[in-house]
């Protein structure tokens, strides 16, 4: 039986996520469960997105019932889901609830907030793991670890930036299923890679199947040079001539840029999450300001809008 793989929510779908599901003889792995929405265009996110939230929430509460193990890359919202006392309303719909659902009696394989990690991100995976640990079935810390289930082999690496190296944003985990001669490799928000040394090390594990988040073009000269941008798709064109299929996602498709640059590559060997599941690419955030314009939010979504951004972050927008 070969490593199966389905992806759950990304850019592509309509929300900011890179979540897979991946089943082998040995184990049923949920990877990175978390979704959230942005900021863009200086408006708040749009009802079809919220729409696309809910849906994709659904979506891991599923995929968790189904799961031995799930995994955390690092402690972005949009990668896990944060157990907070009350719901937070505005952009994630997480809350302690939402994380039991998701995280109860599983085996948790998680970045360690204590070591290569960022200031924001220390605080937020203290407060994770303080929490989880009174209902998940374990908790490890995953940086450099080799958990064996079986013939399944889930390989964590070294922690790599997030993006670029010494970028502010901190430091991921990337993941290598193995079974037999079957090979996966997940690498959350390393952006291209932008990084040389990220670069070598997935070369170097040469994944038949490899998941991926671009360069985050909608940033280019805001708050990452063009130049990292140019890196991270020479990059990204080396990879994808190496490896029989790809998955890209993620950051790359804030933007209609993004799929631009991946329609450059070779496509019978190269998906977005949508396409590998047989739909339509639906980067909502990428045209929410034609969004707004085209389908003008009800009256009692307005009137939410009005609320300040407090009693928007505990207040369920009205879909």
């Amino acid at each position: 039986m070969p490593i199966y793989y389905t992806p759950i929510a990304s850019e592509s779908i309509g929300v900011r996520s890179l979540s897979l599901f991946v089943e082998t003889p040995d184990a049923r792995i949920l990877i990175d469960a978390g979704v959230s929405l942005g900021p863009r265009f200086g408006l708040l996110p749009h009802p079809l997105e919220y729409h696309a939230l809910k849906k994709v929430r659904n979506l891991l509460r599923n995929y968790a019932e189904k799961a031995d193990i799930i995994t955390i890359s690092h402690y972005h919202f949009d990668h896990y889901t944060a157990a907070w006392p009350n719901i937070e309303a505005k952009w994630s719909w997480s809350s302690i609830d939402e994380a039991k659902i998701i995280y109860k009696d599983k085996i948790i394989l998680a970045k360690d907030y204590k070591d290569s990690i960022n200031a924001t991100q220390r605080k937020r995976g203290y407060i994770f793991h303080k929490i989880i640990t009174n209902f998940a079935k374990k908790v490890i810390f995953a940086d450099l670890i080799n958990f064996t289930l079986g013939e399944t082999n889930i390989i964590f690496s070294q922690p790599f930036p997030h993006g670029e190296d010494g970028t502010s944003l901190g430091y991921v985990l990337l993941l290598n299923i193995r079974h037999g001669e079957d090979n996966l490799l997940y690498c959350s928000d390393v952006q291209g890679p932008i990084s040389n040394l990220t670069l070598q090390y997935i070369l170097k594990i040469n994944p038949k199947v490899l998941v991926i988040s671009g360069p985050p073009i909608y940033l280019k000269d805001y708050k990452v040079d063009s130049k990292a941008i140019e890196i991270g798709l020479k990059n990204l064109s080396i990879i994808t001539q190496q490896t029989p299929y790809t998955l890209i996602d993620h950051h790359i498709l804030r933007s209609e840029e993004g799929l631009k640059e991946i329609n450059k590559f070779d496509r019978k060997r190269v998906k977005t999450f949508a396409e590998h599941l047989g739909l339509k690419n639906n980067l909502l955030e990428a045209k929410r300001d034609k969004l707004y314009e085209e389908n003008p939010p009800d009256k009692d979504f307005q009137k939410w809008l009005k609320l300040s951004p407090h009693q928007q972050r505990a207040q369920l927008p009205p879909i």
